[in-house]
């Protein structure tokens, strides 16, 4: 049970990094020191060389089945990753002062894309690759790895809400969210067909890296 204690550090050392991010004697004097882009680029740096962790250690892991993995339950990635993969790719590409990604600078209030759909895109995304990942994956490893990170999604959206609403004022918070209503033309106007065609061509790259990164294919 070594490489599970292992898995369970490297997971323990991921959602620790996530919540030392919002530590502010720590945060404060990155951000002081090297600006609010300085200090994002360094967490996404710290925060994926971490998640490489989690998964070298989940690939190492012993084979503990907690429930047979049925034919069907393959199907669910393949379906739900183009979702995610759309999440990811128009969460990153428009500004959002409501969560990670480019930031609000540049936000348009009157023409707010992703957040039409979603405050929270990339959480999302993440979410849903997480979430579709827990089904087929019936073994201990699996949900050492998927489970955190699925439920680190779901808390994450409300985290990050009540963070904005104290650093923007409830009032401008309340003023930009509520421009954000959901209307299907204005939205796909507002994406660009070459946000939502970049989206869907993440895809195919992932299927391609699948087998050289995970050593299986995600195919049913």
């Amino acid at each position: 049970m070594g490489d599970v204690g292992h898995l369970i550090v490297s997971v323990a050392a991921f959602l620790g990094a996530h919540s030392l991010s919002n530590w502010k004697p720590l945060r404060a004097p990155i951000e002081a020191r090297y600006g609010k882009q300085g200090f994002y680029l360094g967490y996404s740096v710290v925060s994926t060389a971490l998640l490489v962790w989690v998964i070298a250690a989940a690939l190492n892991s012993p084979t503990v089945v907690v429930w047979e993995q049925q034919p069907w339950m393959r199907w669910v990635p393949p379906l739900v990753m183009p979702v995610a993969c759309l999440f990811w790719v128009l969460g990153l590409a428009q500004p959002n002062p409501f969560s990670i990604g480019l930031g609000g600078a540049g936000y348009d209030p009157a023409r707010p894309g992703i957040v039409r759909l979603t405050r929270h895109p990339i959480i999302w995304g993440l979410g849903l690759w997480s979430g579709a990942h827990i089904l087929p994956n019936g073994h201990l490893a699996g949900l050492l790895l998927f489970t955190p990170l699925f439920l680190l999604c779901l808390m994450g959206a409300r985290i990050l809400d009540a963070k904005r609403r104290r650093s923007l004022g409830e009032a401008h918070w309340r003023a930009m969210a509520d421009l954000a209503i959901f209307e299907p033309h204005a939205l796909l106007t507002e994406l660009g067909w070459k946000r939502i065609l970049g989206g869907l061509a993440l895809y195919p790259v992932l299927l391609w890296l699948h087998p050289m990164v995970i050593g299986l294919s995600p195919l049913p």
